[in-house]
C-alpha cells in the first residue's frame, strides 16, 4: 500500500500505533491524522505485527504494555524483518531499566505517559528527518563510472554502453541510474530517490518516476543477468546476477 495523499497532493508519511487503551489511541490517532500523518491503529501486539508485515509504514509507535505480545517482543521481532524503519515506546513506567530494554529492542525513542500530543508529533517529525537523512547517504562511495553486469555507465557524460552499442541518456535518466547504482543489491527507498533526483517526494512526481523506472529497465534489457524489480509499497532494487565462479 502506498502512502496517502494530502490536499496538495504530497505523499503522507504513514505511522503504525499499537496501543490497547481505547481513550488515548484515539486521541493520539485524531491528533497525528491532523497533522497530515497517515495512522494505522492496533490494539495488541499479535495485531499490531500482523499490520506491519502486511502494509508499509515509515514509523512505528509501540505500546510497551500490551496484550498477547509486548511491545519489546513486538520490537524485537521488527527488527528482524527490518532494521532501519524508526520506533518509539510510549510506556506508564519510567523506570530505567525499561528504558534500556527498550533502547536495546530497537527503539529510537522512549516517551512516558503522561505526555502532550504536540510532544509526540515533534518527537516523529524529528525522528523521520533524521531517518531520510540517514538514507539519503549512500551505503557506498560514489563514483562517476559504474560497471552494471555487462554494461558500462558513465555518470559525468551520461552514457550507458554494452559491447558497441552507446545510448545517451537524460539527465534525470542519469541521475535516477546513478543512485540505483549506489544501492546496487539493497533496497532504494521511493522517498530517498525521490528526494535525491526531484527534490521532493510529490505523488505526481513520483508517478514520474516509474515512467523513468520503466525507461531504464529496456535500456539495461541486453542484460538478462541485470533487473530493476519493485519492492511493493516500498521502492526498488536494481539487482545484479554476478557470474559463478
Amino acid at each position: 500500500m502506498q502512502k496517502a495523499k494530502t490536499d496538495k497532493g504530497t505523499v503522507r508519511s504513514r505511522v503504525l500505533l499499537v496501543e490497547d487503551d481505547p481513550n488515548l489511541s484515539i486521541v493520539i490517532q485524531d491528533y497525528l491524522e491532523l497533522e497530515h500523518f497517515e495512522t494505522v491503529l492496533a490494539r495488541d501486539g499479535e495485531d499490531g505485527l500482523a499490520a506491519f508485515h502486511r502494509e508499509r509504514f515509515d514509523l512505528v509507535i509501540l505500546d510497551v504494555m500490551l496484550p498477547r505480545k509486548d511491545g519489546f517482543h513486538v520490537a524485537e521481532e521488527i527488527r528482524r524483518a527490518n532494521d532501519r524503519i524508526p520506533l518509539i515506546f510510549l510506556t506508564a513506567r519510567s523506570m530505567n531499566e525499561d528504558r534500556i530494554r527498550g533502547f536495546k529492542a530497537g527503539g529510537d525513542d522512549y516517551i512516558t505517559k503522561p505526555f502532550s500530543t504536540e510532544e509526540l508529533s515533534l518527537r516523529i517529525k524529528a525522528i523521520l528527518k533524521r531517518s531520510i537523512t540517514n538514507q539519503l547517504t549512500p551505503p557506498d562511495k560514489e563514483s562517476s563510472s559504474y560497471k552494471i553486469g555487462n554494461y558500462t555507465f558513465d555518470f559525468e557524460n551520461m552514457r550507458l554502453s554494452i559491447g558497441n552499442k552507446e545510448r545517451s541518456l537524460t539527465r534525470k535518466e542519469a541521475a535516477l541510474l546513478r543512485i540505483l547504482c549506489i544501492y546496487k543489491n539493497r533496497l532504494l527507498a521511493r522517498e530517498v530517490a525521490l528526494k535525491s533526483v526531484w527534490g521532493d517526494d510529490d505523488y505526481f512526481i513520483g508517478r514520474s518516476m516509474d515512467v523513468f523506472i520503466t525507461k531504464l529497465r529496456k535500456y539495461l534489457s541486453e542484460d538478462p543477468d541485470i533487473s530493476i524489480n519493485n519492492v511493493h509499497g516500498t521502492g526498488f532494487k536494481l539487482e545484479v546476477r554476478e557470474p559463478a565462479d
